[in-house]
């Protein structure tokens, strides 16, 4: 499953963007509509970027793991070392914007490790701590491996600067962890 460990962190950060995925419908339901920004639940690590952007929260099981520089990045994998979760904060790099994220962010998916990549649905406007974003659900399949994947990726904008929150877990257990990783996404700051 390392393979798979390899093609989640390589997505995560936020180059220049290659060729774009297709874009699913947006629902009717508002979209995002779990989301609360707040303070991370009693126990949590804080993860500060060292550009000192913004701050990501992860569970007390999440293992620091490595990543692109100037990333932070934490999983949780079961007794298989099998990946369960994997959450990425990561400067601005690119010319990705409040306006054009959804795009731009399955462009990099696509650009980089994924065979495709597939919007689930958008927001924009959100107010996080310390700042405001724009977030993207999506699904993709790496091009090694044909492992799928679901994410919520937000580019967050605040008084430092722009950053990238990740949080991913496999599609096939996505309502197992999608709780966790949304309240990953509640929690993040930025700065």
């Amino acid at each position: 499953m390392l393979l798979g460990t390899t093609a989640v962190l390589a997505a995560a950060g936020c180059g220049s963007p290659g060729n774009r995925g297709p874009a699913a419908p947006v629902s009717g339901a508002t979209p995002f509509a779990w989301f609360r920004s707040g303070p991370a639940p009693a126990g949590w690590q804080s993860l500060e970027l060292p550009d000192a952007t913004a701050v990501l929260s992860v569970p007390p099981e999440a293992t620091p793991a490595p990543g692109d520089p100037g990333s932070v990045s934490a999983t949780v994998t079961g007794p298989g070392g099998e990946l369960r979760l994997y959450l990425n904060a990561t400067p601005q790099e690119g010319e990705e914007s409040q306006a054009n994220w959804s795009e731009f962010r399955l462009a990099h998916l696509t650009g980089e490790n994924a065979a495709s990549a597939d919007r689930l649905s958008f927001r924009a406007g959100m107010a996080f701590r310390g700042g405001s974003g724009s977030c993207v659900e999506d699904t993709y399949v790496t091009r090694v491996g044909s492992h799928k994947y679901r994410e919520i990726a937000c580019l967050v904008t605040g008084t430092r600067g722009s950053s990238v929150v990740v949080a991913a877990a496999p599609a096939d257990s996505w309502d197992l962890y999608s709780p966790v990783l949304e309240q990953a996404v509640n929690a993040y700051a930025a700065e």
